[in-house]
């Protein structure tokens, strides 16, 4: 019998449960949509690095994945029938469109007899499964890592190295994964696509970098951080197989970056209970606060988004951003945090930014993250926690390195002295801007609004 294998977030072949239970059936096509809803959605860099991980994946099938072009709902039944398949399989998704979308395609399958089978997921905790006694959602992320750490997840399912792979010659309408790409700007670098280029930058990480991870990871300026986001995104690895490999370290930075995956799952679990939390704030205080428009505000969000609203420190994650599709987590709360209290721009139009140019762009985890600087979200930093974008520099760049690398009209600046351009004896240097806001009247104004705030 012959199974049709639907790749969505699962580009690999190692540790995929719905790829050996496809096969155990027989011979398997293997098949990737390029759905228009999913690829309208998705800014450059996030459909050029899919594009690489689509490529590589049928490389590593030999040539035997087909690429095709279409409505989920209309091209997978049809597949499925053409082959003579008895049922379709898939990891399970968890977002809010992709519950929809395969709520037709099973519908559209039942119809013809076919059926879609779930198996595994792109969390090695299923979102909706760790819950409190009473069966309610966790809110908080301490409990929800407490619950999630009791439950467990299954070790990693092993090799798809002796799948029957069906020749996708004369079946549907292929496409070439060239197309799924869009042109990045010319000097952009994203990392390499693929389940072997993944495997090759974990192993490099816990080479250098896992134990000494929990000090690490704050500093910018230094490269202790993994960059497996992008590769986490497309399941080009799975969660489950980089937790085996943390259990053989037992460190502290082990640790540390096993409750970082958690905090990936903790956001992916409350979108599941929660889809309403995409568009509006958890906390409706927040939509309810005062938030600037109109020109003069919609200038300081270009200054913003260009990198340039005085405060070295902001600039040089937005830069980043755009040069590399990728900001470090610890800039990304500052400037997060200056947009939504320095600036006064509700978080959506932010989030929205930062999913046109993220490599790795996760709806749960950047619409989460978002929320929780600006107080919107569970276990959020409150409202009045303000970020201050001198001092966040100072504390996590105190050489000031990482905003030589990223703002070249500073590059001569010496030490910390560079987080404060304006205190230069100089004066600032030439081709760089002059503070677009004054951060400690803005704190004051954020303040002063949340005082005010609707009761």
């Amino acid at each position: 019998m012959t199974s049709l294998l639907w790749f969505r977030r699962d580009l690999r072949l190692d540790d995929h449960p719905a790829l050996l239970h496809a096969a155990e059936s027989g011979d398997v096509l293997g098949v990737f949509v390029a759905d228009d809803t999913l690829l309208h959605v998705s800014g450059a860099p996030r459909r050029h690095f899919l594009a690489g991980c689509v490529q590589a994946l049928s490389e590593s099938m030999h040539g035997r994945l087909l690429v095709t072009h279409g409505r989920p709902d209309h091209v997978i039944p049809q597949l499925a029938a053409d082959i003579g398949a008895d049922a379709v399989h898939v990891s399970a998704d968890y977002g809010p469109y992709g519950r929809a979308r395969d709520e037709r395609v099973a519908k559209a399958l039942q119809a013809k007899g076919i059926d879609l089978v779930a198996t595994g997921s792109p969390y090695a905790v299923a979102p909706g499964r760790v819950r409190k006694p009473d069966g309610t959602p966790y809110a908080v992320f301490t409990p929800f890592h407490r619950a999630w750490s009791a439950h467990g997840w299954r070790r990693p399912a092993g090799p798809g190295t002796d799948v029957r792979w069906v020749d996708p010659a004369g079946f549907g309408h292929p496409f070439d994964p060239a197309e799924l790409s869009a042109r990045i700007p010319s000097g952009m670098k994203l990392p390499t696509a693929g389940e072997t280029a993944a495997r090759t930058v974990w192993a490099q990480f816990l080479d250098r970098g896992i134990d000494a991870y929990d000090d690490e990871r704050n500093r910018p300026d230094h490269p202790g951080t993994s960059h497996m986001s992008a590769y986490l995104k497309w399941g080009c690895i799975h969660p489950r197989t980089l937790m085996a490999d943390l259990a053989v370290h037992r460190s502290a930075g082990a640790a540390s970056y096993q409750r970082e995956l958690a905090f990936r799952e903790f956001y992916a679990d409350i979108l599941f209970h929660h889809p309403e939390t995409l568009t509006t704030s958890a906390d409706p205080i927040i939509d309810r606060l005062t938030w600037d428009s109109g020109p003069e505000a919609e200038s300081r969000l270009a200054a913003w988004k260009a990198g340039r609203t005085g405060y070295p420190y902001i600039d040089a994650g937005l830069r980043q951003l755009l040069a590399e599709g990728w900001i470090h987590n610890r800039v990304r709360m500052g400037v997060a945090s200056f947009l939504i209290k320095d600036l006064h721009v509700a978080w959506p139009l932010g989030a929205a930014h930062f999913l046109d140019h993220l490599v790795d762009g996760d709806i749960a985890s950047n619409t989460h993250g978002w929320q929780w600087v600006a107080g919107a979200g569970a276990q959020a930093a409150p409202y009045y926690r303000v970020f201050n974008p001198v001092t966040q520099g100072e504390k996590f760049d105190p050489a000031g390195h990482y905003v030589r690398a990223y703002v070249p009209e500073l590059a001569g600046v010496p030490g910390r002295a560079v987080h404060q351009p304006w205190n230069l004896p100089g004066g600032i240097p030439a081709g760089y801007v002059e503070p677009i806001v004054d951060h400690a009247a803005e704190r004051a104004e954020t303040l002063r609004r949340w005082e005010q705030r609707p009761r």
